[in-house]
């Protein structure tokens, strides 16, 4: 039997679901959890971070400097519940770890994406058009 997953969003899904379930062989394992970020959310993020990363200086090791959209990712998912992940690096030096977004909740990937928008607008963001694109929250 190969991996299957259900989108619970109607009544025919949800007997399928149960359906698999009660087929499935002894010691398989069934997950019920919340959908993950979907693809508007991810392109609407990776624009904020991409405007954020053009137009945003940030201080790294004292020295102001534009980042790039991977370290705006890392800052504002390590920032986001005020999290603070530190390992130590193989060679020394230290690495903040974030969150991995495509783990991300669809509601939790919205709070991203808000925090996001209200750290570029106080530092004074223009915002291209794919980046104001709230309806895929």
């Amino acid at each position: 039997m190969e991996r299957q997953v259900f989108i619970l969003s109607h009544p025919l899904a949800r007997r399928n679901a149960a359906h698999a379930c009660a087929v499935a062989p002894d010691g398989y394992r069934v997950e019920i959890k919340e959908r993950t970020r979907t693809l508007d959310q991810n392109d609407l993020l990776w624009s904020i971070l991409t405007d954020l990363s053009k137009q945003v200086d940030w201080s790294i090791n004292g020295k102001l400097e534009k980042l790039s959209p991977e370290d705006w990712k890392d800052i504002l998912t390590a920032s986001l519940d005020q999290e603070h992940r530190i390992a130590e690096g193989v060679r020394g030096g230290f690495v903040m770890l974030g969150r991995r977004t495509s783990k991300m909740g669809v509601r939790k990937m919205s709070e991203l994406i808000d925090f996001a928008h209200s750290v570029g607008d106080e530092k004074g963001v223009k915002w291209s058009p794919t980046s104001i694109g709230r309806e895929a929250l």
